[in-house]
This record gives C-alpha cells, structure tokens and sequence, in this order.
C-alpha cells in the first residue's frame, strides 16, 4: 500500500515574506507616482472623451469582478450551503486574472497621467484628501496583489493566509472603487462615450 505525500510544512515565512515584499511593492509604486512628471494624458482612452471617463468605466468593471471573485472564492470553498461545479475553479482563476490585468491597466494610467498626488496643486489649492486616499490605496493594492499572488502559490502558508490575503486584497478595491469611480458617478454620473 502506497502511503501519501507528507503534507507540506507550514511556515510563518511564507506570509510574513510576502507582506514585506506587498510593502517594498506598494512603496515603489508609490515612490514613482509621486517622482514621475504626470503627462496629463494617457495612452489610450477606450473611446471615452477623457482618460478620467475610461477609468472610471474599466474601475467600475473591476469593482463587479471583485464582488465575483468573492462570492467565487465562497461558493469554491463551501461557504454558501450549494456544492460548487466543476468549471468554477477555472472560471474563477480566469475571472482574477482579468481582474488583475484590468487593475494593472487603470494603475497604470493613474500613475502615468496624474501621478500621486499629495501637497497642493499647480494652482496652489490644496489636493482633496479623497484623492490622497485614493492614491495611497491604489499603492496599497499593488502591494496587496503581491500578498495575494504568493498566498496562492504557496504550498507552504499557513490555512490562514490565503482568506486573509484575499480578503486583503478585496478590502482594497473596495476602497479604491469607492474612492474613484463611485465617488465620480454619484458628483458627475455615467462619463460620456464619443462612441455613444
């Protein structure tokens, strides 16, 4: 009789590794946007008249396939009384996956076009606290994707850390999504498309 693979040993490495890294990554990426010249422009708009109008929409979908990904992440995990199909461990990887690339899209032109913003403005008025929110959580998620990314990997972390990173990461977007594209829609409603 065969005898099963010892399982892994749990280490508090894995995590406490992983969330350092999450800072030194939420660090950089805050160092750049706050040393990075904004070009007041992006690269590339979607068709909406303004970068600021094709992020608010692309951070609108992120907001929706967040929310999916935890009730993906419930149901794979038994928390919501129904077995979960087949097809739903692909459909959630595929699911966090465009998710992430969608975020990596919208940091980018953030971070390329308005920088991090802190201080005052050209004009000299002081910059809105939301925004300085907004742009210290923005830092935070990239760190937190790093969190994520190993907790996921990991055959080493302890049971814990992947809900906690998960949840982490999911807190954040949350917040970023309430501090931007919500916070837009409910002061100028849905940005206009010129394809429209």
């Amino acid at each position: 009789m065969a005898q099963a693979a010892p399982a892994p040993n749990r280490s508090m490495a894995v995590p406490l590794t992983a969330f350092a890294a999450g800072a030194v990554v939420a660090l950089l990426v805050g160092v750049f946007g706050t040393v990075h010249d904004p070009t007041l422009g992006g690269t590339t708009t979607l068709g909406f008249d303004t970068v600021l109008a094709m992020k608010v929409a692309v951070t609108c979908v992120i907001g929706v396939l967040a929310v999916l990904q935890l009730l993906g992440a419930l149901w794979l995990y038994g928390r919501l009384g129904v077995a979960a199909p087949s097809w739903l461990g692909t459909v959630h990887r595929v699911g966090g996956t465009v998710a992430l690339l969608l975020t990596v899209f919208v940091g980018y032109h953030c971070l390329w076009a308005l920088g991090l913003e802190s201080g005052h403005l050209p004009d000299g008025e002081k910059v809105p606290l939301r925004t300085v929110v907004h742009g210290v959580l923005g830092c935070a998620v990239f760190g937190a994707v790093v969190v994520k990314v190993t907790a996921v990997r990991s055959q080493r972390a302890p049971g814990w850390f992947l809900p906690i990173a998960g949840g982490l990461l999911f807190a954040l977007l949350v917040l970023v999504v309430l501090t931007s594209a919500v916070w837009y829609l409910d002061a100028h409603g849905w940005p206009s498309n010129s394809y429209a």
